[in-house]
């Protein structure tokens, strides 16, 4: 036999391969999942003890140049420790006092997931808010500086709905949470004058921005779904199943101001999943109506006796939400472009 020819594989050698390859793969990640937390603990204790000197001992602001200076002659091969990061460093530790928290829970996250809620945020609540979101979703830091830009926590849970009257507890609660208003949908590209069939078409093109615009747990079923009532045929626009929620989405695009017959025809529809598609062990199904404007008191008469629970939204075609006004500390390009300098960009994942 030559050398070079591998020798056939075993029985069961090509799962046991399968296994060692994923087990590997886990064990790289939390080795990387450990440094990060090292670093970000060790980040918020020099931070710490930064503003502890300065606030009781009166040291200056030039005692971060000078404590970047010495830090980087007796480290020269670690970095991270220039004025600038050091100096989030301080803010990061004034942004979380609580150094039970940090550990528990924080420090799950990058040190550059870190600079984005101090960078971004201005109050503790938005901040926490979204790094819970961040560790739940496993959310880069890319997308987290986007959910934040988009103002997601204003807009979580803000749709019209009557899921209070219509599911019980704490599934309602979970529904409500699930909807936001308005939904961005900007990166269709698409003009504010858009009609139904183009809008679809694109969110069927850009499925995966739009399910992470839908948030987490949506999984696309399919468009233009047939179901069969009588003998005549209908077509529900967009279909989708919440995997958390155990129930379909029915979801219907309409490129006007919201009408109150939308909400009967939906209604319908749910019927019809209900009856047809559901499963004994799902939950009721629920509708979303997105539409281009909606008159918030006309939403809620219309859903008010309506059977199923539906729920009302407005979409954005276009950039329509402000963006948050940044802090005066140093940004966070700054300080990717002094490690990017340096040859010592962190991959994604990893600070």
């Amino acid at each position: 036999m030559r050398e070079d020819r591998m020798p056939t594989a075993p029985d069961g050698y090509s799962d046991w391969l399968a296994d060692l390859k994923q087990r590997i793969h886990g064990a790289q990640q939390r080795a990387t999942l450990a440094v990060n937390r090292e670093l970000v603990l060790l980040y918020w204790q020099i931070g710490r003890e930064i503003l502890v000197r300065q606030a009781d001992q009166g040291w200056g602001s030039k005692v971060v140049d000078r404590l970047a200076h010495d830090l980087r002659n007796a480290f020269p091969d670690m970095k991270g420790f220039s004025p600038r990061n050091l100096k989030y460093m301080r803010a990061f530790a004034e942004a979380w006092p609580d150094g039970e928290f940090v550990q528990a829970a924080l420090a799950q996250l990058p040190w550059y997931h870190q600079l984005a809620l101090l960078d971004k945020l201005q109050t503790t609540e938005d901040r926490q808010w979204y790094a819970a979101q961040a560790v739940e979703n496993g959310w880069s830091r890319n997308v987290l500086v986007m959910q934040i830009e988009s103002g997601l926590r204003q807009r979580t849970g803000a749709a019209v709905s009557n899921f209070s009257k219509r599911l019980p507890q704490p599934q309602s609660d979970l529904a409500r949470e699930s909807l936001k208003d308005p939904y961005r949908l900007d990166f269709l590209g698409l003009g504010k004058e858009a009609q139904e069939r183009a809008i679809e078409d694109a969110l069927v093109k850009h499925v995966t921005q739009f399910l992470m615009e839908l948030g987490a747990g949506f999984a696309f079923v399919g468009r233009q779904v047939h179901v069969e009532v009588g003998n005549k045929d209908f077509y529900i626009d967009l279909l989708f199943y919440h995997l958390k929620l155990r129930c379909y989405v029915v979801v219907e695009l309409k490129a006007g101001e919201f009408q109150p017959e939308y909400a009967g025809k939906l209604n319908f529809y749910l019927s019809a999943v209900d009856s047809q598609l559901k499963h004994t062990s799902d939950n009721p199904s629920l509708g979303l109506l997105l539409c281009k404007s909606r008159d918030k008191v006309v939403a809620e008469y219309a859903l008010r006796d309506m059977s199923k629970p539906i729920g009302v939204a407005e979409y954005h075609l276009v950039q329509a939400l402000p963006r948050e006004l940044e802090t005066d500390l140093p940004r966070i390009e700054d300080i990717e472009r002094e490690l990017e300098d340096a040859g010592d960009e962190p991959a994604e994942g990893t600070v």
